[in-house]
């Protein structure tokens, strides 16, 4: 018998010594919850192409709030779904919209919960661009003045944090200086500082109403080969007053989350979109996963990479499992 002066397995022969030894930990304090909030009363809408997934009424999605407090979940971040959408996106940035609402009566219910709010304008515009449309092409600043309303209205209604997704340059500079000209010193930037143009976002946009109407978003999200332009892209955000920094999506690009967790000394949010999620759960459906031990792999594998906050659709079922 050769002797072997080291036997790495001899710490993997319990669950008690893979647990004491193990590198990377996903715990329920890591994760935010999104969540699709619509007008009516006691609507509990299932997305089609997202199974378990639900587009909310406000009372609702109050007792979803309940639940994700009562299950240790530190925050939810909200996208809204209105009644009408026109090329302004008008009904993204009214103090009285859908999201703002639902902002007080989550608040009102669960103060202790944070409450992010998602400022983009694809659910609210008929086009479903993220921003003003000239000359079919989405404006720059002119979409940030209404971008910065958004972020207003949703951070006078009691949001936690302002979340902008829209990738327009300057956006995040322009609102951290209208919430401190307004008072709102204490309101978290969360900037989608890397979020590239992705097919993975189509069950999103199925949920939301949000696929553009012409083109695509290439002219603003970054394209999926690049990197040293994320690091850019963060790096300006960072210096224009974000607290968090987010890369969207988060499997396909786990490379990148680890280059910004290694290269700045930021909080750094990764976004399990609903691609990912809806890839596992048809894969669940045919037989082909155990859904619990994919999902908590999967989330792991983001914990190491680098990610210090996971946005996940499946983060009620994640806090049940690891009750």
């Amino acid at each position: 018998m050769i002797e072997l002066p080291h036997r790495p397995r001899r710490l993997r022969a319990s669950p008690q010594w893979r647990r004491l030894v193990r590198e990377t930990r996903l715990a329920v304090d890591d994760l935010v919850w999104p969540l699709f909030v619509r007008t009516g009363e006691g609507v509990r809408e299932e997305i089609e192409s997202m199974p378990g997934c639900f587009r909310f009424s406000v009372d609702e999605l109050v007792k979803e709030a309940k639940e994700a407090a009562g299950l240790g979940i530190p925050g939810v971040i909200l996208f809204g779904i209105p009644d009408e959408k026109d090329e302004t996106g008008s009904s993204g940035w009214d103090p009285d919209g859908i999201v703002p609402r639902a902002i007080r009566a989550i608040k009102a219910e669960v103060p202790e919960l944070l409450v992010w709010a998602d400022v983009c304008l694809c659910e609210y515009t008929s086009h479903g661009h993220c921003g003003l449309i000239q000359d079919g092409e989405v404006q720059n600043d002119e979409t940030v003045e209404l971008l910065v309303k958004a972020a207003l209205a949703y951070a006078r209604s009691g949001a936690d944090a302002v979340c902008p997704s829209d990738m327009m340059d300057g956006r995040v500079g322009a609102i951290r200086t209208a919430l401190d000209d307004a008072g709102r010193t204490s309101t978290v930037i969360v900037s989608y500082a890397a979020k590239y143009a992705s097919a993975y976002y189509g069950p999103f946009r199925d949920a939301a109403g949000s696929t553009p109407a012409f083109g695509d978003r290439r002219t603003y999200q970054m394209d999926a080969a690049n990197v040293d332009e994320a690091m850019r892209e963060v790096e300006l955000d960072i210096g224009e007053g974000a607290d968090i920094v987010m890369v969207k999506p988060a499997l396909a690009y786990l490379d990148v989350i680890r280059r910004v967790a290694d290269d700045f000394s930021m909080p750094v949010a990764a976004y399990n979109v609903s691609g990912e999620y809806s890839m596992v759960k048809a894969a669940v459906a045919a037989g082909a996963f155990d859904e619990q031990a994919i999902v908590l792999e999967t989330l792991t594998s983001i914990r190491r990479a680098g990610a210090s906050v996971i946005l996940t659709y499946h983060a009620k079922e994640v806090a049940q499992w690891l009750a």
